[in-house]
């Protein structure tokens, strides 16, 4: 699981980015997967440091 640092709101969904060592990263998940996945767009846009992502899933999840 890598920690977003920082989301930006796409044509169809959320791009958000990650740290890969030194390397800023990005993973973009449309509106229906966030939908399935029980996580709120808004939420993330608006405090993105307060979630992961699962790369090998492709999954966002709130940080316990």
């Amino acid at each position: 699981m890598k920690d977003i640092v920082t989301s930006r709101k796409m044509e169809n969904g959320v791009a958000i980015y990650y740290m890969d060592g030194q390397e800023k990263k990005y993973e973009s998940f449309n509106f229906s997967e966030l939908i399935d996945l029980k996580i709120n767009a808004l939420d993330l846009l608006e405090d993105p440091k307060a979630y992961q992502v699962d790369l090998e899933k492709h999954r966002v999840v709130m940080k316990k």
